[in-house]
This record gives structure tokens, C-alpha cells and sequence, in this order.
């Protein structure tokens, strides 16, 4: 969703915005029932391939595609030929559609699906299963499927909950339990999980340990954590930081924690169009700190192709803390789903 994320949806308290959570109240329930009637009344359809979903319970922000090319490795990694499916949210193109990051731009097929390209082979489609089909009848042995915990269409052999498990500064991933608009949830969080068969929490590099409250959130679930850690350090000398993603206060924070000397940061949407104008305003304020510009690797691909040489792309990786233990899980859901 392209929005401005508000930074009250975190607050569990209900300190902020108490008269704006009471009138989108009603909102949320319309919401939330539409959401379950359409997930009771679906049939999932098996595409021939095991099918493994990385999803979430909260709108944007959680960690999903770092996940979920983290699971492709690990998967080719142990010799299942895994490919991702992604609706393509962003792009123009319907699919399905292989993706070719050197002849597709975000603007054709979405951002996150020509990050998961960059690691192996990746398809869009509006239609899951006609993706999963094109994916299997291209030689899958799995299908990895991002953002698609809401979508009832395919039959999963295994669905993976991704929750930010970052909890400092009184935000905590659910907020108050509300669902959208009133609050951060998708869904309610017991309807979510009660369809998940493990839950991924994603911790920020400079919290050594997972909130044990957030943990006991999950019940008898398993819980596989993993840290969201730079891919490369970032530029050195002085940078002005800028991200379109769901929480871009995060990036702010991932930033200074690797050591960046940050003079200046720009938070944008979600999924946010950058024009030339809002580019040129940020040049000239590097320019008079003598900085460089840095985004992330997933805004990064949304640049107009003539900013990138101007702009440092700084990726960031998921590891786990229990590699092998994922891997074992991958692995089981795709051998039990044949």
C-alpha cells in the first residue's frame, strides 16, 4: 500500500490518535470481515509444485522479501530448483511473467519481484495460481510465494509469518491489535496465525535478543529468528539518507547503528514514485553537506535509470540465528508436499 505509514499504529498503549483509532474503528471491522469471508470461502488450488508462503500479519514493513530470498538460497542451496512468485505490486504488467532484471523495471513488474530476481528465478502474476503453473511448468521444484498470507488461492505446504521484532521505544509490531485503518493488522493476529505453521521474527542488527513477551505472542508455534544485517557496509563519509518503504524510520536507524555518518535523512510512502524534483531537492542538500546519497536496495530500483549512478543502493541480507533448523523446515514442507 502506498501511504505514510502513521507512527501511532505501533503505540499499544493508545497514547496518540485516540479519537482517530475510535472513528476508523468501524472501518476496521468492515475490513477484517471481508478478509476472513473471502479466506473461508476460497478452494486452494495444488499448481502441481510445493508452494512455500512468506507472508505477514501487518500492512507493509515487516521484512518479507529479505525472508523470502533468504529461503530461495537456502532451498537451491540444498538442490530444490526454488523460484519466487510475487503479484508484482507496482508494475504494470499482469504476468505471468518471468522477470528479467535487465529488461524490466519497477515500473513494470514492482520493485521486491526484481530484488528476488536477482538471486535466481522470479515471476510476476496477478493470478497466483497461473503464476505457480508457469513457474512449475518452467522446471520449479518449489515455489516460493511473497506477500500472500491473505491469498487463499494456492494450496501451501508451508506458511511462513514474518513479524518485525523490533520493540523498542514503546512500538510494538501489532500495536493495539487494531486492524486497518485503525491499526497495522491485516487481519486479527489469532486468525493470522491460526493459519501459519511457523512464524520468522526479524530483528534489527543492534538488538541482540527477541522481546520474550513478542515470543509468547506465538503460542505453540515455531519461531525461527533471524537478523536483518548490511549486505555491505555503507558509503563512507558523510551521506544523506533517504527510503519510500512502510517504516522508513528504520532505515534512518539501520544506518546509524552500521556506523553511517548521517548528516540528513528523507522518509517517503511507501512504494513511493520518486520524481525528479523530490531527487534534484535531495542532491542539492548532499550537496551542501558534502555527502553522498544512499536508499535502499528495493527504492534504489525505482530511481529513474539516469539517478542511479548518482544514488548508493544499500542492500541488507536476513540471517538466521538457526540456519540449519530453517533449512530442515524448507526442506521437510517441500518433501512431504510431493
Amino acid at each position: 500500500m502506498k501511504l505514510n505509514t502513521p507512527r501511532w499504529w505501533y503505540d499499544r498503549e493508545r497514547r496518540h490518535a485516540p479519537m482517530t483509532r475510535m472513528l476508523l474503528k468501524p472501518l476496521s471491522w468492515v475490513w477484517a470481515a471481508a478478509t476472513a469471508r473471502r479466506i473461508a470461502r476460497a478452494d486452494p488450488v495444488d499448481p502441481g509444485v510445493p508452494v512455500i508462503s512468506v507472508g505477514n500479519l501487518t500492512v507493509g514493513g515487516s521484512g518479507k522479501t529479505p525472508v523470502a530470498r533468504e529461503a530461495l538460497r537456502l532451498l537451491d542451496e540444498a538442490g530444490v530448483a526454488a523460484h519466487a512468485l510475487s503479484r508484482g505490486y507496482g508494475g504494470r504488467l499482469k504476468g505471468p511473467l518471468r522477470v528479467d532484471p535487465a529488461a524490466h523495471t519497477a515500473a513494470d513488474v514492482g520493485d521486491e519481484p526484481l530484488m528476488l530476481a536477482l538471486g535466481g528465478p522470479a515471476w510476476i502474476a496477478r493470478d497466483r495460481v497461473a503464476g505457480a503453473r508457469a513457474a512449475a511448468e518452467a522446471g520449479a521444484g518449489a515455489v516460493v510465494l511473497d506477500d500472500a498470507h491473505q491469498n487463499p488461492a494456492l494450496k501451501k505446504a508451508l506458511s511462513l509469518v514474518v513479524v518485525d521484532g523490533e520493540t523498542r521505544d514503546g512500538e510494538w509490531p501489532f500495536g493495539d491489535g487494531g486492524v486497518f485503518p485503525s491499526g497495522p493488522m491485516r487481519e486479527p493476529l489469532r486468525s493470522g496465525l491460526a493459519r501459519a505453521d511457523a512464524v520468522v521474527v526479524l530483528m534489527p542488527a543492534d538488538v541482540p535478543h527477541a522481546d520474550p513477551e513478542l515470543l509468547s505472542a506465538f503460542g505453540a508455534l515455531p519461531v525461527f529468528v533471524a537478523r536483518l544485517l548490511p549486505a555491505a557496509p555503507p558509503p563512507a563519509g558523510p551521506v544523506v539518507g533517504f527510503a519510500g518503504i512502510a517504516k522508513p524510520w528504520k532505515v534512518e536507524r539501520a544506518l546509524d547503528a552500521a556506523g553511517a555518518e548521517l548528516v540528513d535523512f528523507a522518509p517517503f510512502p511507501d512504494h513511493a514514485a520518486f520524481r525528479d524534483a523530490d531527487l534534484r531537492f535531495l542532491a542539492e542538500r548532499a550537496g551542501r553537506a558534502h555527502a553522498r546519497l544512499v536508499t535502499t536496495e528495493k527504492d534504489w530500483f525505482r530511481l529513474p535509470p539516469e539517478w542511479r549512478a548518482r544514488v548508493v543502493s544499500w542492500p541488507v541480507k536476513a540471517t538466521f540465528d538457526d540456519e540449519g533448523d530453517f533449512q530442515a523446515l524448507l526442506l521437510r514442507a517441500v518433501q512431504s508436499a510431493r
